[in-house]
Formats: structure tokens, C-alpha cells, sequence
């Protein structure tokens, strides 16, 4: 393989740009009095030895990668409530600085796991000093705070068990993600509430602020 390095460099600079400008988004709603659906973005480059590992469980060739592997770069957006998976959705869609290629909506139709959240494939424009613009495939993927711990757990025991988490820990795992989804439903009852008291706290800091 060529240096690793400078194939991913662009990917890194879409995760970077990206990152920037869904936190502008996160900072307009904070600035505005309406509720944020953004509550925080992360994102990251695939390590190589990840990268290795799933194009040889994928019998992806190493040179059909930028291709074929849809996550090679990945930005996460969290959000409080199931209902702001929607709305960051509607805002993706209203973009004209990327193409959307693909989505899947594994909250309606969840994973046998249990995983639960919304994934976006996007055509991203990177500019090269050599070449010029580079279109490269960003995977994004909006979930829930609650449905971010359990696939982080869930991750760290598919990683454990090299793929083969056993059946007692799978039957709990699934469980886990119902009563992680239940949670959400709750608070998306007492959404109202939730977003009054942060209106209150957020009126008292900019006070503080000015004063």
C-alpha cells in the first residue's frame, strides 16, 4: 500500500471541516432561543489496522478501498432527544456542499443487536493542493446520548470477542438497548420540561455574562 498518510489526509480534512461546521450549526440554534438539536460532534479517521481488518472481512481489495469502504472517515452528531435525530436529518438534506449517497434508518428498523441510529453516507468535496477538488465517501451518524452508550459498549465487547460476543451476553445486550430506547422515549415525554429548565440556566449565564 502507498503511504498511508497521505491517502487518509483527505479524509481527515472532511472530518475537521465537517466537525467545524456542524458545531456552527450547534452555536446558531445556542445563539437563537430555540432548542439545539446538536448536543455534541465528534469524528475520526479509521485506523489503519481497522481499516486492514475489515477489508479482509470484507474482501475489500486494498486498492477499491476509497471506493468500497464507506467509513473511512466518520463524524458522529449526539442528540437529547429522538425527535432531534429528525430534525438534524432535515438540516443534512437542506445542504448543497455535499451529496447525499446513501442513508439507513436503523431507529424504525433497528439492528438484530439492538443498534439503533440514522447513518448518512455523503460524497464530500476536499480541496488538493495537487488535483484539485477530491470527492471523497463520509460516513455520519446521528443517535441519541443513550443510544451512544450502548453501541459503545457494545463495540468494546464485539472487539472482546473478536465478532463472537456469546448468546447469555447477546440476549442482555439486546435487552439493554430496549431499556436504553425506553429511556429515550421517557425523556421525549418530558421534553417540554427538559427544554424550559435549559432556557432558565441559559437566561442566568448570559445575565452573569452581562453583568
Amino acid at each position: 500500500m502507498k503511504d498511508w498518510d497521505a491517502m487518509l489526509a483527505p479524509y481527515k480534512q472532511a472530518v475537521d471541516e465537517l466537525k467545524i461546521k456542524l458545531k456552527g450549526i450547534r452555536e446558531q440554534y445556542q445563539l437563537s432561543s430555540k432548542h439545539t438539536p446538536i448536543e455534541f460532534v465528534t469524528g475520526r479517521v479509521k485506523p489503519v489496522s481497522s481499516i486492514l481488518e475489515k477489508a479482509k472481512r470484507k474482501n475489500i481489495p486494498v486498492d477499491k478501498l476509497e471506493e468500497e469502504m464507506q467509513d473511512l472517515a466518520g463524524v458522529r452528531v449526539m442528540c437529547q432527544f429522538v425527535g432531534d435525530i429528525d430534525t438534524v436529518v432535515e438540516l443534512i438534506h437542506a445542504r448543497t456542499d455535499f451529496e447525499i449517497v446513501e442513508e439507513r434508518d436503523y431507529i424504525k428498523h433497528k439492528k438484530k443487536s439492538g443498534y439503533r441510529s440514522y447513518h448518512i453516507v455523503l460524497r464530500y468535496p476536499v480541496q488538493m493542493i495537487e488535483g484539485g477538488e477530491k470527492r471523497i465517501l463520509v460516513e455520519l451518524q446521528i443517535r441519541t446520548l443513550a443510544m451512544n452508550f450502548w453501541a459503545t459498549i457494545e463495540h468494546s465487547l464485539q472487539y472482546k470477542y473478536s465478532g463472537k460476543i456469546p448468546e447469555k451476553i447477546e440476549e442482555r445486550l439486546q435487552r439493554a438497548a430496549e431499556a436504553a430506547f425506553r429511556l429515550d422515549e421517557e425523556m421525549s415525554q418530558i421534553r417540554g420540561e427538559v427544554q424550559e429548565a435549559q432556557k432558565i440556566i441559559s437566561r442566568k449565564q448570559q445575565s452573569l455574562r452581562k453583568n
